[in-house]
């Protein structure tokens, strides 16, 4: 059985504050949360080290950099092929364009995000960049009209 670190009414607090706003000094979270800066820097590295948390970063906005197009492309892989999954996966990952991977049971054996300039840089990354490896198979392809939501999971 896989053991689970636990967080309590505090870790649960400094999640949500930094949540909101990755940035905010440890001083002022401490404030907030009515104890001290160090007490916040030991309980946000704790939970880096069990693997709560990690990083933190500038989320770029993909059509604030002209990229317009946001598809999702299951991927099937000739597994009968001495070059296959893992090869496959390599040559996936030096794409750009190519923002998650995801490894997937079902139909593909992978399942890619992508995000182009425009329908036709889409199509240049499908036929030129992922359909030019000759261990896929092949590959079927949903554009997303809309982004409905996207979120981080509850903090309970």
């Amino acid at each position: 059985m896989e053991k689970h670190f636990q967080i309590d009414a505090l870790d649960k607090k400094i999640l949500t504050i930094l949540s909101k706003d990755a940035r905010m000094p440890f001083l002022e979270v401490a404030r907030m949360c009515n104890v001290t800066g160090s007490a916040i820097h030991q309980r946000v590295q704790k939970m880096k080290d069990e693997g709560v948390i990690s990083g933190s970063k500038f989320k770029i906005e993909p059509k604030g950099m002209g990229y317009n197009t946001c598809a999702f492309i299951g991927v099937q892989v000739n597994l009968t092929s001495v070059r296959s999954h893992d090869y496959v996966f390599d040559r996936i990952k030096q794409i750009p364009e190519v923002v998650e991977c995801h490894h997937t049971s079902g139909k593909y054996s992978l399942l890619l995000k992508v995000i182009t300039k425009s329908n036709e840089h889409l199509k240049n990354v499908i036929v030129e960049k992922i359909q030019s490896i000759v261990e896929v198979v092949s590959t079927e392809t949903y554009i997303s009209l809309q982004e409905g939501f996207t979120r981080d999971l509850p903090i309970e």
